[in-house]
């Protein structure tokens, strides 16, 4: 088996873009993501919406996947996807089309967390990116996640703390929105921070025990004081954006960062690695890597293509599996909340 090519068709299918990618064992042949943009006028993700264009998506995708990476699916050695956690509706999609195709190649079928995917992305094979070495600390951003994970193997993790309400990601997603600015807005607060002053306002910063995280009470406080700055001056958000989005950003890094710093001196590990598609942050990957140079962290950032959900990081998983022998069976079913140790 060491020696023999294995081929890994992943599927990732958990919120609202549909993607599929082709392994050669730990090396991505394709990775096709299809995004939705019809979420846009919404403001946010429709689930409904999301799982109708997943049935769309799949089949082109899968059949593009497939072209890119110049692989025939008599080929292939098993078929990988996402499980949960995620939208049911964008799930199911997923799940049962992974199921088919895996049926009808008679080839085995592999079941994965998208959340193990986030922090496993970091293994695939790319010249512009380093592996982690066991035992490191994993710090998971994204729309609907923001967890600390002590990872001891590629598949013994441990979660020290997460966040008890709303996730990093939603909390730039949900300022954008009291800016009015367009979805999705975490981008957009990204872009216009970096002309702006992170000292002109200042937010907050949640007192939470131990490793967890709150952005419930930070979230208010933007809101509030943007209602009162434009009652006063109906022009303050257009007079201030850059400098507004500075400061909001500004504190949701102080917030991450002090928590990384504590579980650091709690564990004694000094390796760090984000995931999820907050990772993609241009002010919270300067904090990391200042931290380099100032803590003496080893820090691990994965390439932006890695960053938000693709099925790359989900074929990575599903090739360990693969070398473990763990597959799972066709009465497999989608979940919604699926535990990152699962």
């Amino acid at each position: 088996m060491e020696n023999e090519s294995i081929y890994i068709l992943a599927i990732e299918s958990s919120c609202d873009d549909t993607s599929v990618a082709v392994l050669k064992n730990n090396t991505i042949l394709s990775n096709v993501v299809a995004s939705q943009k019809i979420h846009e006028e919404y403001g946010g993700v429709v689930p409904e919406l999301a799982s109708r264009a997943h049935q769309q998506n799949i089949v082109p995708v899968t059949d593009q996947a497939l072209a890119k990476a110049n692989i025939d699916k008599k080929q292939l050695s098993a078929i990988a996807f996402t499980r949960g956690p995620g939208l049911l509706g964008s799930l199911l999609v997923g799940t049962s089309f992974a199921k088919s195709l895996s049926l009808a190649l008679d080839i085995p079928l592999i079941e994965v967390n998208h959340m193990q995917a986030h922090i496993l992305a970091h293994f695939i094979k790319a010249d512009t990116m380093k592996t982690p070495a066991f035992p490191f600390i994993a710090l998971t951003i994204s729309g609907g996640h923001t967890q600390i994970v002590k990872v001891k193997d590629f598949f013994d993790m441990e979660i020290l703390g997460q966040t008890l309400d709303d996730a990093v990601g939603e909390t730039f997603d949900k300022s954008a929105k009291v800016l009015d600015l367009p979805y999705p807005g975490g981008p957009l607060i990204d872009k216009y921070a970096a002309t702006g002053n992170p000292y002109a306002f200042e937010f907050p910063i949640p007192k939470v025990k131990d490793l967890d995280f709150s952005f419930s009470g930070l979230k208010t406080s933007i809101l509030y004081f943007i209602q009162k700055q434009t009652s006063q001056n109906p022009n303050f958000i257009q007079e201030n954006l850059e400098d507004i989005c500075a400061s909001i950003q500004f504190t949701i890094i102080q917030i991450l960062m002090r928590k990384l710093k504590k579980v650091v001196k709690k564990t004694g590990i000094k390796n760090i690695a984000i995931g999820g598609g907050v990772s993609a942050n241009s002010g919270i990957r300067k904090a990391l890597k200042a931290a380099e140079k100032e803590l003496g962290w080893t820090t691990y950032i994965p390439n932006f293509e890695f960053c938000t959900d693709n099925a790359g990081m989900i074929g990575i998983v599903g090739y360990y599996k693969f070398k473990l022998g763990q597959f799972t069976s066709q009465e497999t079913s989608a979940k919604a909340r699926y535990h990152i140790t699962s």
